[in-house]
């Protein structure tokens, strides 16, 4: 990966792309599998120039088109690119740092482009790779993370788990449970890693603690 060390490294115009329900993270790895032209064309450019594309999720309302973005997202950088006989691409973005979404640039794209501002985010790229959770903390997450995993038949490897650093096992569950899109929302833009895993914890507990029923209705 590009060596992002500072905020003047990043490019403060990036295209984004933006999903709903999909969440990157500083240090995270998202696959994604590419096949609408406008984004195609829109990892063409990014391929030839920096490889680097804003994740955003939207805001209710808006024209269905040009959805309202949410004012928080993460930029990545491509580093796994593969095409499929179909002319898909399959890609694995790797999350550098946050960002502001500032002003829309009105360019003839036909992706959207704005400047990001990375300087309330500057920590991500200074991550701590090394920090733990207290034993008490972590106990509390493992027991709120089984129950949530039970409760929807879902599995992980616990083995992995039980081993894994704090910031990988946080950021590969953030983005990887079905949490519903305002949920992977607060989970982006809890400030630090101890704050997104105190919020993935008692989002867990959340879960836990509805009927079943609750969690079946669409929020």
């Amino acid at each position: 990966m590009a060596p992002y060390r500072k905020l003047a490294d990043l490019p403060q115009v990036i295209p984004i792309f933006p999903l709903d329900g999909a969440l990157l993270l500083p240090g995270g790895d998202l696959p994604l599998q590419i096949f609408e032209p406008r984004y195609l064309n829109m990892i063409d450019d990014a391929m030839a120039g920096d490889r680097v594309i804003g994740m955003i999720q939207t805001k209710p309302g808006g024209d269905r088109t040009r959805p309202i973005l949410q004012s928080v997202g993460c930029a990545g950088r491509i580093t796994s690119y593969a095409e499929t006989s179909d002319g898909r691409y399959l890609i694995t973005l790797s999350g550098i740092c946050r960002f502001d979404a500032g002003e829309e640039l009105i360019l003839r794209t036909p992706y959207r482009q704005l400047r990001a501002r990375y300087d309330r985010f500057e920590g991500d790229l200074a991550r701590d790779e090394e920090r733990e959770a207290p034993t008490e903390a972590r106990n509390r997450f493992a027991g709120a993370l089984k129950r949530y995993l039970n409760r929807r038949e879902l599995d992980i490897d616990w083995e992995t788990a039980s081993t894994a650093p704090l910031e990988a096992l946080v950021n590969s569950l953030c983005m990887g449970l079905p949490f519903e899109p305002a949920e992977k929302q607060a989970l982006l833009e809890a400030p630090d890693l101890m704050d997104r895993f105190d919020t993935l914890t008692a989002l867990l507990e959340i879960d836990a603690s509805e009927p079943d029923d609750d969690r079946h209705q669409v929020q």
